[in-house]
């Protein structure tokens, strides 16, 4: 009986052992797994982002695109982000909407621009998407609707309308609400570092959650991002033990240039 006891111990030391030596290495890096999965990521990117590039006109407004370079390059340089991982795309279109893609991709609507009451509810969306590709939600959300195998398929060219349906899905189905809460918290943390205040973010969440059912025909961020006002009250939440400053990241100035603009052009 003791000599069955210590056999037995023996083989649960041996096989703790096993299992901590296995949990050291690093299969991804092993199988390169990781690297394969970033150049899947980058292809099916410049693929979707081709598709939209197609469907609409790029704008042309050198004021907006500098704002909105300053925006995304301030964000970054506060947050510790790889400002060349996310590539900017301004496309003319009356939807208010913006959304991520794969490869750090980042589609802003013109639309968007124009509905934004000041520039700090701007930051708060674009910081939003960010947080969505800083936190690898794009890939996430993917891999649970569609499935690896079939993205795999997709980028090796052989999904043409699965490519287009993808395209369809991110640009109008919402997150789950364990990542929108996410990427909203994460762009108020991004704002703040900003020295920006984040309650015009959580009053553009508000806003768009009073919106009368026969105006939302071109809210298509807000339809793809529900429950707008909860949104907003736990954002106003989140703040209030929160040192909040009131900086610009761009000036007033420009900022009335920009909106008199979008307005001449719609």
């Amino acid at each position: 009986m003791k000599k069955i006891l210590i056999q037995g111990l023996i083989l649960i030391t041996v096989f703790c052992a096993a299992l901590l030596v296995l949990r050291q290495i690093d299969w991804m890096k092993l199988f390169k797994v990781e690297n394969y999965t970033q150049k899947t990521e980058k292809k099916l990117g410049e693929q979707l982002w081709k598709i939209y590039k197609d469907g609409a006109k790029d704008s042309s407004d050198t004021l907006l695109i500098n704002a909105v370079d300053t925006i995304i390059s301030k964000l970054c340089a506060e947050n510790n982000i790889n400002r060349s991982g996310i590539k900017a795309h301004l496309l003319i279109k009356d939807e208010v909407n913006a959304f991520a893609l794969p490869g750090g991709h980042l589609i802003i609507y013109t639309g968007l621009i124009n509905d934004c009451d000041n520039q700090e509810q701007l930051i708060g969306v674009l910081g939003h998407e960010i947080a969505h590709i800083q936190l690898n939600h794009v890939m996430e959300k993917l891999i649970k609707e569609v499935g690896l195998s079939a993205i795999i398929s997709i980028t090796a060219g052989s999904g043409g309308d699965m490519l287009r349906q993808v395209a369809k899905m991110l640009s109008s189905t919402a997150f789950d609400r364990r990542l929108e809460r996410e990427a909203d918290l994460k762009s108020v943390d991004y704002m703040i570092n900003a020295g920006i205040n984040p309650k015009p973010f959580a009053n553009f969440l508000s806003k768009m959650a009073e919106k009368k059912p026969d105006k939302t025909k071109y809210l298509s961020w807000i339809s793809t991002h529900p429950d707008s006002q909860d949104r907003a009250n736990y954002i106003l939440d989140y703040i209030k033990v929160r040192t909040i400053k009131n900086e610009q990241v761009i000036s007033s100035s420009i900022w009335d240039k920009i909106k008199m603009n979008e307005k001449d052009t719609n």
